[in-house]
């Protein structure tokens, strides 16, 4: 069957603030209410992740790449990977978990995207005043926080993620293998994404290849945000931005005109 074929069924229009409301709801039931802690683990879970890094690199490496402080160094990397991360991988199983729900005519599979990728996003939001507000209060280290720069850090992860998510969800739907191949690609992600370490410290062999990740720039543009004499002259954010819109036009295309399909695989 062709992705390309049109299907039978509803094209997709904007949820009512009902419907788009009760999906929410749901996903936050489903996703933090079987779990110990629930969102509470949810937002301490990338917290205690920074603070590992943080121990562990400390106790080999005297001084990190930038500023003073470990635990921000390594928490301006990790928390736009996370966001992409985060939000990547709840908008590629939102069509799995929500096929009943979409029987209605009422629910689409876009409207599960959206509704999974605005609570991931409110999460993430969270997590970053949180943690940066309290690392800028424990910690000695000379910033000076650009809450512009920053917002476009994470917000640019996280269109990422969405646009990322959304072709995943179709693919996942016909191609049920590409989960374990797409979990394997992911696997050395993490450590390619600069998370540990800038940009410029890299061969340049290394830059050239890793300057086509787009978690890269996002995560420059954080650490831009924070640090004055950072200057990540090789972030483009258009490029990102641009990769989120062409994954999420072409998945939200081939969602709204596969929804039978879809919906039955």
């Amino acid at each position: 069957m062709s992705l390309f074929r049109p299907q039978p069924g509803p094209g997709w229009r904007l949820p009512s603030l009902r419907v788009f409301g009760a999906l929410v709801i749901r996903e936050m039931i489903t996703r933090y209410g079987r779990s110990p802690g629930g969102y509470i683990w949810a937002v301490l879970e990338p917290a205690g992740m920074i603070a590992i890094l943080a121990l562990a690199f400390s106790q080999f490496i005297h001084t990190p790449p930038l500023g003073e402080s470990f635990i921000l160094f390594y928490a301006t990397g990790y928390i736009p990977f996370h966001a992409y991360s985060e939000i990547a991988g709840g908008v590629s199983h939102s069509v799995t978990v929500n096929r009943p729900l979409m029987h209605f005519p009422i629910v689409t599979p876009l409207d599960a995207v959206l509704a999974r990728f605005f609570l991931s996003f409110l999460t993430i939001v969270i997590v970053c005043v949180l943690v940066f507000s309290t690392l800028l209060v424990i910690t000695d280290d000379p910033v000076r926080l650009q809450l512009g720069p920053l917002f476009a850090a994470i917000g640019s992860a996280a269109l990422l993620g969405l646009g990322v998510g959304t072709l995943n969800a179709v693919i996942f739907a016909f191609v049920p293998l590409w989960q374990r191949v797409w979990s394997i690609i992911n696997r050395p992600l993490f450590i390619l994404s600069a998370v540990f370490f800038t940009y410029e410290s890299l061969p340049r062999n290394a830059r050239e290849i890793l300057f086509w990740n787009p978690i890269v720039h996002c995560v420059g543009e954080a650490r831009k945000a924070f640090y004055p004499v950072y200057e990540g002259n090789y972030v483009v954010l258009g490029f990102p931005l641009g990769v989120a819109a062409f994954c999420f036009l072409l998945g939200g295309f081939l969602l709204m005109r596969n929804r039978s399909a879809v919906i039955d695989a």
